[in-house]
């Protein structure tokens, strides 16, 4: 590993200055010509999958094809986002077991690549819009706040970063039963609160980006509950509970980089919370909950009436009536 200056190890801000654009590297600000890029999702995943000429559609309401999603990254940066990639890609042949084993902070920067490039793609069409959409993102102080926090901790694509007593994001890895799998790739997204999920074949990735872990915790019992082979639509309720917990995260920490010295090899960031005498969450509330458990059950044709069939308890399919693991091999359920 080649040594580090002092400056190297200061994270560099894109805000100062709003220097964004293909002219400059996302990473370190450097400037880079119009082939000086990486893909957002990575070419063994567009070849594996499928992807290049698959379409996405974007808030302003118009259509990219993934393939053409890309950043701008120095040559430095490129180096490391492609060992990166190569990690994770050999990691997904073998299953959840070895993506597990790569480690949160390292599936954190994985995912966190792609959410920053469809976040910073929408975020700079919103500067000339097809639409304008309904609820700009630039518009959204807390939303800004909250990705300068996630983007400082995005560094870790850049030099070795350190997390002192905190993780930067909740990354969840779950296992798809494949009795009833027919979806070998999917990915969604909520750019309002730093939350991506993407699936590949039998492992699903579901991340909150800069939540320091706290949906990891509130999600813990369920999370441990949830190691186990399930059935898509578990996933789909799994999901639910981790977007809507996400949702009600009231808090947005506050990131700070210790002062590199000499001799450092490695970037530490602190995170604080500023009232820690306030909610961490918002109260639940069952009408917003099932109104988020329905949508992610569409495909099942599971309707809300159904979700709230009891409206003091929403339908569960992770769990049974006594609030054991629910074990679901086929769904609908055979007789």
């Amino acid at each position: 590993m080649a040594p580090f200056t002092p400056a190297d190890l200061l994270p560099y801000d894109p805000f100062d200055g709003m220097r964004f654009g293909p002219e400059t590297c996302f990473l370190t600000g450097q400037s880079v010509g119009p082939d000086d890029t990486v893909p957002v999702f990575a070419e063994w995943l567009q070849t594996r999958y499928n992807l290049a000429e698959r379409p996405i559609q974007l808030l302003d309401q118009r259509i990219v094809l993934l393939k053409d999603l890309r950043l701008p990254a120095s040559a430095a940066a490129r180096q490391r986002i492609a060992e990166l990639e190569s990690k994770v890609e050999a990691a997904s042949l073998e299953g959840p077991a070895a993506l597990r084993a790569l480690g949160d902070n390292t599936l954190f920067l994985w995912i966190g690549k792609m959410f920053y490039g469809i976040f910073i793609t929408e975020l700079l069409n919103e500067f000339e819009p097809l639409i304008k959409p309904k609820y700009p993102l630039a518009e959204n102080a807390a939303l800004v706040r909250r990705f300068q926090a996630f983007f400082q901790l995005l560094q870790g694509l850049r030099v070795p970063t350190e997390y002192a007593d905190f993780v930067p994001g909740s990354v969840f890895v779950l296992e798809a039963d494949p009795t009833e799998d027919v979806t070998p790739f999917e990915h969604d997204d909520d750019l309002n609160t730093l939350v991506f999920s993407i699936k590949l074949d039998k492992t699903v990735l579901v991340a909150c980006l800069v939540d320091i872990g706290l949906v990891g915790q509130a999600m813990r019992k369920v999370y441990a509950d949830a190691q186990r082979p399930l059935h898509p639509v578990q996933i789909a309720e799994f999901k639910a509970r981790v977007y809507y917990a996400a949702h009600l995260l009231h808090v947005v920490p506050d990131i700070y980089p210790r002062h590199p010295r000499p001799g450092d090899t490695q970037i530490v960031f602190d995170a604080l919370i500023d009232d820690v005498t306030g909610a961490i969450f918002n109260p639940w509330e069952n009408s917003a909950y099932t109104q988020t458990l329905a949508e992610m059950w569409q495909r099942w044709n599971i309707t809300l009436a159904d979700v709230v069939a009891k409206p003091t308890e929403p339908l569960s399919l992770l769990y049974d009536e006594n609030g054991d693991p629910r074990h679901l091999t086929h769904w609908p359920v055979t007789v």
